[in-house]
């Protein structure tokens, strides 16, 4: 047995493996020092709307970001800083992205409440996609300007989208243990809850109130002390 050449391999081998460690502390420190000098900054009308979940998320993991709420009067000013003319843009380090869905999942991975694989994340975003379907329905028939047009919606979204939607959303809560996917707390509840309030006001209606399921939904993403405090402190309209 030639116990210098094992020696020499295992010396080689440890070495290999101190190499490793402290590249992997190294890509740690480096992640959470750009994590804690990144600088954040969320434009949107002041309103909760489309930005609503993107404040929630951040906030709810203590992330700090400049609330550049923009009032409808300076919108024509501000318009042309925008990519495409729309808001939200979150501004990372100098650098604007936009379109509300992209930034609420960045934001979402960025405060680990995705799911733990592709399956659940497959669940997870088909859920918000639905809730977002929902509000496209409510959004064409508040921001309809045309009196007549506004009203020949108005019997269709109340009596049959909003129940059809809202009756499915609650059985998927119900069997979800007061959660919209995964038998947990994910970005879809924070999503929803979200925009409930911005739907309630767009119907004019507590179109929560006989949803048991999602109401409890909503009432522990309100509970969350980040997310408590948060709807507290936020600016009103």
């Amino acid at each position: 047995m030639n116990k210098t050449g094992d020696a020499g391999r295992f010396q080689t081998s440890n070495n290999l493996l101190l190499a490793v460690r402290c590249s992997c502390f190294q890509f740690t420190t480096f992640l959470l020092r750009e994590l804690t000098m990144a600088s954040y900054k969320l434009s949107y009308f002041n309103i909760t709307g489309l930005a609503e979940p993107i404040r929630m998320l951040l906030k709810y993991g203590n992330i700090d970001f400049v609330d550049d709420r923009v009032e409808r009067d300076d919108w024509p000013n501000r318009k042309p800083e925008m990519p495409f003319g729309k808001m939200p843009v979150l501004t990372i380090n100098g650098k604007q992205y936009h379109q509300s869905l992209a930034l609420a999942r960045y934001c979402a991975k960025l405060v680990k409440l995705v799911g733990k694989d592709q399956l659940e994340d497959l669940e997870i975003e088909g859920m918000v996609e639905t809730i977002n379907d929902l509000r496209q329905h409510i959004s064409m028939y508040s921001y309809e300007a045309d009196p007549a047009i506004k009203e020949s919606r108005k019997d269709k979204l109340f009596n049959e989208t909003i129940p059809y939607f809202l009756e499915r959303l609650d059985k998927i809560a119900k069997e979800n243990g007061g959660h919209l996917a995964c038998n947990k707390l994910t970005w879809a509840d924070i999503y929803f809850t979200s925009l409930s309030d911005h739907m309630i006001v767009m119907t004019n209606r507590e179109v929560l109130a006989k949803y048991a399921n999602l109401t409890k939904v909503r009432d522990t993403v309100l509970a969350i002390p980040q997310i408590k405090k948060w709807v507290e402190v936020r600016p009103k309209p």
